[in-house]
């Protein structure tokens, strides 16, 4: 992946399970839902990510599109997440959503903590 813009990136297989995730929840069909994601403090390593289904825009909001996901994030949230990329991986070592972050300087082992 090279960053072409100061973004937040979604992988095919995040994008997936996005949508099964919406699919699921009964707001795939309503265009006002979005994927929010953000920077909180806590985990090991200081900072974690959260992500939810939102609706709502705030005035501060940045607000991105990627592979067809709508990604919204607070703009602290975005000094840390600027060029990552959501990913997603079912493999056996770990099932889950992960953000591939370029600003972290080092993450913790289960991946849901970093530092910058």
């Amino acid at each position: 992946m090279v960053a072409a813009e100061n973004t937040i990136y979604v992988s095919e297989k995040a994008k997936s399970k996005v949508i099964q995730l919406m699919e699921d929840a009964g707001i795939a069909n309503d265009s006002s839902y979005f994927l929010r994601v953000g920077v909180v403090g806590g985990g090991c390593s200081g900072l974690s990510y959260k992500m939810d289904f939102d609706n709502e825009v705030k005035p501060m909001d940045q607000v991105f599109e990627d592979n067809g996901v709508k990604v919204v994030t607070d703009l602290k949230s975005f000094l840390y997440l600027v060029n990552t990329e959501l990913d997603f991986s079912d493999g056996l070592n770990g099932k889950g959503f992960y953000f591939n972050n370029p600003n972290a300087s080092r993450s913790c082992g289960c991946g849901e903590s970093f530092s910058v």
